[in-house]
């Protein structure tokens, strides 16, 4: 695989511009400033060319390769991604179905010397990001399976509406596709006590675009975003080549591992750590998910 030796923070990150080794300074403060001041009124934060441009194809590359290690399953799905509730109204956001066609690659089957992979474990970037989302400290999930992530979607795909189980999310777009593929979210449209039902039916229904947001994004672009809250989706790829994007998912709490159900959906399969942890309680809010 194509890749640096033995890649630092220096050479991985464009650090004169996003100084993560001292984020106490003139220029770090303004970089975290400006996260959380477009994380708080907008839900998401773009930091651009977060990743050196010269290695923008080596990021490319990597993922690439790895891609055909994708679980893919087309299945139908709500925009909760739960079991459909008979008894709900006809109209209940809940009650409509869509094709999610997206695919995962899960952290056991990516390289630990890709450049995702030294990203997500390096502490200087979890502190930064922890600092951003104005947290104590964040931690790798614990879970082996969707701890780091290559998310996948082929043309004539898509990542339909959903909201995040994770308050936040941070992704990285590592190869974009040529038609297509647009990442389209409503900031806060719910809260974690109001679930915003007919807000949220708006938007599935085609009649929510004063409360839509569409974010351009490039590969090497930084994108922080809090999902838990914020509805959103990937639309559909077009051309011929696929949408790959990172996904670099922490926790605040420790020993945070997926569901049997949920983890099987995505990767096919799980593993001792996921029958171990069922039933412990991941959440802090009472939303459907």
């Amino acid at each position: 695989m194509s890749t640096l030796e033995v890649p630092t923070l220096d050479h991985v990150v464009d650090t004169g511009r996003y100084p993560l080794a001292e984020l106490d300074g003139a220029e770090g403060q303004a970089v975290v400033a400006r996260a959380r001041r477009e994380l708080s009124t907008l839900g998401c934060t773009v930091l651009p060319d977060f990743i050196r441009p010269s290695l923008r194809d080596v990021l490319r590359q990597e993922c690439t390769e790895i891609a055909p290690r994708a679980h893919f399953d087309v299945e139908t799905v709500n925009v909760y991604n739960i079991a459909v509730d008979e008894s709900l109204p006809q109209d209940h956001p809940s009650r409509l179905s869509f094709e999610r066609g997206n695919a995962f690659v899960a952290r056991d089957r990516i390289p630990a010397n890709s450049l995702i992979s030294q990203l997500y474990s390096a502490e200087a970037f979890q502190r930064f990001i922890a600092r951003c989302f104005e947290l104590p400290q964040l931690r790798e999930l614990a879970d082996p399976l969707s701890g780091l992530v290559l998310n996948v979607v082929e043309p004539g795909k898509e990542h339909p509406w959903h909201f995040d189980t994770n308050e936040f999310t941070v992704s990285m777009l590592t190869q974009e596709p040529q038609a297509g593929g647009v990442f389209e979210y409503c900031p806060h449209i719910r809260s974690a006590h109001d679930e915003s039902f007919a807000d949220v039916r708006d938007v599935l229904a085609g009649r929510g675009e004063r409360l839509l947001r569409r974010l351009p994004l490039r590969p090497g672009d930084l994108q922080l975003f809090k999902g838990r809250y914020s509805l959103h989706r990937v639309s559909p790829v077009g051309g011929e080549v696929a949408r790959h994007s990172a996904i670099f998912a922490y926790s605040e709490r420790p020993g945070v591992v997926g569901s049997v159900a949920r983890t099987r959906q995505l990767f096919g399969r799980v593993l001792p750590e996921h029958l171990a942890a069922e039933g412990r309680p991941v959440r802090g809010d009472q939303l459907l998910d």
